[in-house]
């Protein structure tokens, strides 16, 4: 669980979700708190949890402790380049710029550990012809070295939310983590779509 300004984020695991697609879900849940410090608004995107992962890691563990906090801003601006340049394909030759060469610990559940493993992944769903497209980053939250940036974009022939959580060390992202959901279009309870930040 993250803080910045009135904003708290959090990933989670939700049990007995299987309204929600599947009996676990993972999810990142976002709050706004409003000036009396009460919930004055949510947001989430969730996907079902995955037991085996190419990494061998789990979509939910890694360290959580909040650490240079003065970078705040710095980390923010650097993980909007990063999704901008990599993600949206303004620069991805620049992907060494971003991301460490020593350590990227990966916790989507396709991809392998470190650079090497983004691209076999990305090979892979290049060669399936399923690359996905971030088009628009909505907004990107922080708090010290963990940065979340919720995005929209195209992948599996729909629209989609991107929820990627990085934790940044010495000026590089060193652990990823992620939920990729549907934007649904149907049956919906509100109006008020899962943007407008």
């Amino acid at each position: 669980m993250f803080e910045d300004g009135n904003f708290v984020f959090m990933h989670n695991i939700w049990r007995n979700a299987k309204p929600f697609g599947a009996d676990e879900m993972v999810s990142f849940d976002i709050i706004r708190l409003d000036a009396q410090g009460k919930v004055a608004e949510h947001w989430d995107a969730m996907t079902p949890l995955v037991r085996e992962t190419a990494s061998g890691r789990t979509q939910t563990d890694g360290p959580t402790k909040v650490t240079d906090l003065a970078l705040t801003e710095a980390n923010k601006a650097l993980t909007k380049s990063m999704v901008e340049d990599i993600l949206m394909g303004k620069n991805p030759q620049k992907i060494g710029d971003y991301i460490s060469a020593e350590q990227y610990d990966q916790h989507n559940p396709n991809f392998k550990d470190g650079l090497t493993g983004i691209q076999e992944g990305m090979e892979r769903l290049v060669y399936q012809n399923n690359m996905f497209q971030y088009n628009q980053i909505h907004t990107v939250l922080g708090e010290g070295n963990f940065v979340l940036v919720v995005s929209e974009g195209q992948w599996n022939g729909g629209t989609q939310v991107f929820y990627d959580l990085l934790r940044f060390d010495n000026g590089k992202a060193v652990e990823h983590w992620d939920v990729v959901q549907p934007i649904p279009t149907e049956g919906l309870a509100n109006s008020n779509g899962m943007f407008g930040f």
